[in-house]
């Protein structure tokens, strides 16, 4: 069965979004919850958050930015092109429940998985204030969504060009001394984004989650790619996760396996680009 890609933008510099038609994935889809495609019957298994769904249209989002040579690929599909393979929804949903207030921090492209939880702790009955950030004003993504899905938005960026000038984790910490009574904490970004921004909130009254984003090959626990060490344990991320208490990450050891093959990562990217030059694909 292929998987027809319904809409596709570039909504920032190498940052797509792409919309699948996928009635089964999108009917039993919840926030937190991720997929796995594949492009052809020869292409990798790439794990990609759901950055949104619609059940009755029988549609799911997903954002993905250029880095290896799978998501270049996927960059030069258009509306109407397929995948080979749309599997999912995998993982565990995100632990969401009237809690409060809850504070969800997206970095990059962090941001889209942020969104789903917005409206999910929305309809739940919260308080949620969305912090959102990115190198400059031209990578910000989803604001108007996440505007309308929040209670508040605070946006910042690294070089002053929107919001604060600075960083995500420091409108966090603003809110967290402001005396509001925060119950949970949700960060999702690049991993050392998560490591800082999880040590920032770590003096404060407050649950702290954060969404790994592991190596990952089959999806279903059979392989132990993901394997992170939570609390002394090793845990699968892509069953017992990908959300786990920031607390007991063991953030080091998350970005020491999420390097190991960079340099393998690098040579499929040069190759791909080498045969795009000569017209080979």
């Amino acid at each position: 069965m292929a998987y027809r890609i319904l809409e596709k933008e570039e909504i920032a510099p190498s940052v797509h979004r792409m919309v699948i038609d996928a009635p089964d994935v999108a009917k039993a889809a919840k926030a937190g919850q991720f997929i796995i495609l594949r492009i052809d019957e020869r292409g990798e298994r790439v794990p990609l958050t759901i950055a949104d769904f619609e059940s009755e249209k029988g549609t799911v989002t997903v954002i993905y930015q250029e880095m290896g040579k799978t998501t270049k690929q996927l960059a030069k599909l258009s509306a109407g092109d397929s995948l080979e393979d749309f599997v999912g929804p995998l993982g565990t949903p995100a632990d969401v429940r009237k809690l409060g207030t809850v504070i969800l921090v997206g970095g990059g492209v962090g941001v889209a998985p942020i969104y789903p939880q917005a409206k999910a702790y929305t309809n739940a009955g919260n308080k949620v204030i969305s912090i959102i950030g990115a190198r400059n004003k031209d990578l910000l993504i989803l604001e108007d969504e996440l505007e309308k899905a929040s209670s508040e938005l605070y946006i910042a960026t690294d070089d002053g060009s929107k919001g604060h000038h600075g960083f995500v984790t420091d409108i966090m910490k603003r809110i967290l001394d402001s005396g509001e009574k925060v119950a949970r904490v949700v960060i999702i970004g690049p991993p050392i984004m998560m490591k800082v921004g999880a040590g920032v909130a770590f003096p404060y009254d407050v649950e702290i989650l954060v969404s790994l984003n592991a190596i990952m090959v089959d999806g279903t626990g059979m392989c132990g790619g993901c394997r992170v060490t939570v609390d002394g344990e090793t845990k699968f991320t892509c069953v017992d996760g990908p959300e786990f208490d920031a607390r007991k990450v063991d953030f080091v050891q998350l970005m020491n396996r999420l390097a190991m093959y960079r340099g393998e990562e690098a040579k499929a990217v040069e190759n791909y680009e080498d045969k795009c030059k000569c017209g080979l694909h």
